[in-house]
């Protein structure tokens, strides 16, 4: 018999793999980090000495899913602002360039760790901060002092979960004001693109790689709309070198690079203006792109990240199907933790199926299946993964979740991959395993001690917005009742 540490038994499988096998009574044997069998649970019973065996009682088991884009800063701002029209994107400002301490930043990446695993992802990317007019203005990045970010990896280090930060710079001209809030107090700063690029650096020099592998890091920089400067012009020439200086930065450290926010002809305008599309290149909404955008991303194997929750999913539309068509990958994210959006990835992925349906008046598009690839397989894909992780495989690395399906939704189990992607929701998830570690049991994180990370959550939630004045925000719409439109 081969000793183990784990094994799955009585489990149906969604595997992703090549085949898309779907698994009844099957098994899954892991040693270490690494998946070492999957086959009939009776052989496997037979074959393996595990320390731990989990009776799935024909309950589903399924890869880790994958979130490719969401932003920090966010979940505790969360519902603020959410009924003025302009409130959410100053408040952002405030916060993120001045009234945060390091504790928000770190209680703020414990939050959405925690939120993620809970609901069964597993790895996740994550835009540190956000929040600004993107093709207008810029969003907030806080880069200011590799401090923030440091706080944000050892919380996500501490719940254990894989986790992907983009950092970069925010968009000319500098310097840009920021204020370090301490307990020996407020001390302001001016902030240009020397020091965003050494913050960058040292980021990458102390947390890149570290966890096992689990954290990683990302570059991002602002999206480049054509409106805001001549090509030729002075300003276009300063906004493409930007770019370039982090796209370069990327390429040198063999990192991902991530663009928030693209639409109408961006993409496009970055091939030939900015040459920073590849492989390696994810972009996120993507709405109303043109034939042009299209092409450049399939002929560059550029990455496309759909939000179909977000704001930018209201008024605009990603072309999902016409971009797969093309031979684009896209991944479904989850745009969190914005503030009428959670990192339930079912939901969001339910969210898309109905998107592009009714976009068509066709209930044919997007089949269960292929939105299920979306938020493992592809994500990996996406996020170059894909070798070790986004599907169960012998070899790959033992990131799964088990699915609770003795549920009145989930039952009748007749179809697993249409029940779990027409029916399931974050909660349902029972067990999450990361790289071999049983981090969620009976939904209770092993890794942290949970309710006091809520508490924490609340308490710096509520201080910040007495620091910074914010009770407007939190002040309901007059026509939250009775009324068609606020």
């Amino acid at each position: 018999m081969t000793t183990i540490d784990l094994l799955f038994k009585n489990a149906t499988i969604i595997t992703m793999d090549a085949e898309r096998r779907i698994l009844k009574n099957a098994a899954i044997a892991i040693s270490g980090n690494r998946i070492l069998a999957i086959g009939n649970s009776a052989e496997l019973l037979v074959e393996c000495d595990a320390e731990r065996i989990v009776d799935c009682g024909g309950k589903v088991l399924m890869p880790g899913l994958i979130d490719c884009h969401g932003h920090s800063g966010h979940g505790l701002l969360r519902t603020l602002g959410t009924d003025t029209s302009d409130g959410w994107p100053e408040a952002c400002e405030t916060i993120y360039t001045s009234g945060s301490t390091e504790e928000f930043w770190q209680v703020d990446a414990y939050l959405m760790a925690l939120e993620r695993l809970k609901f069964g992802v597993t790895s996740g990317m994550t835009l540190f901060c956000g929040g600004g007019a993107v093709l207008s203005g810029d969003m907030v990045i806080r880069v200011d002092s590799p401090i923030y970010g440091e706080q944000h990896c050892r919380a996500v280090q501490a719940v254990g979960s894989r986790e992907f930060l983009a950092v970069g710079p925010r968009r000319s001209p500098f310097p840009h004001r920021y204020v370090h809030r301490s307990q020996s107090g407020d001390k302001e700063i001016s902030v240009g693109l020397e020091e965003y690029y050494h913050t960058c650096e040292t980021l990458i020099a102390d947390w890149h790689g570290q966890a096992n592998g689990k954290i990683q890091i990302a570059i991002t920089t602002q999206t480049y709309h054509p409106s805001l400067a001549e090509p030729g012009s002075k300003r276009h020439d300063e906004l493409a070198a930007e770019t370039r200086l982090f796209y370069e930065l990327a390429e040198r450290h063999d990192l991902l690079f991530t663009q928030d926010g693209h639409t109408t002809g961006t993409i496009d305008f970055a091939r030939k203006e900015l040459g920073i599309l590849g492989s390696k290149t994810l972009f996120s909404h993507c709405t109303d792109l043109t034939e042009a955008d299209i092409a450049a991303c399939a002929e560059t194997d550029t990455h496309i990240i759909h939000n179909p929750s977000a704001i930018a999913s209201v008024t605009g539309r990603c072309p999902v199907p016409e971009l797969l068509d093309a031979g684009v990958n896209v991944a479904i994210a989850s745009d969190g933790l914005g503030p009428d959006r959670s990192c339930d990835l079912f939901r969001h992925i339910f969210y898309s199926m109905r998107y592009h349906r009714h976009h068509f008046r066709d209930p044919s598009y997007l089949p269960p299946g292929k939105a299920l690839e979306m938020i493992t397989i592809d994500a990996a894909k996406a996020l170059g993964i894909d070798e070790e992780l986004g599907s169960l495989e012998v070899g790959k690395k033992a990131d799964l979740i088990l699915i609770n399906t003795q549920k009145p939704h989930l039952t009748p189990m007749l179809m697993p991959v249409h029940q779990i992607a027409n029916f399931a929701n974050g909660n349902d998830v029972q067990m999450v395993v990361v790289d071999g570690d049983i981090l969620v049991e009976d939904g209770k994180v092993n890794s942290v001690d949970e309710p006091e990370i809520l508490a924490r959550v609340q308490r710096v939630a509520e201080e910040t917005i007495d620091y910074n004045n914010l009770h407007s925000l939190l002040v309901p719409n007059k026509k939250l009742w009775g009324h068609s439109k606020t």
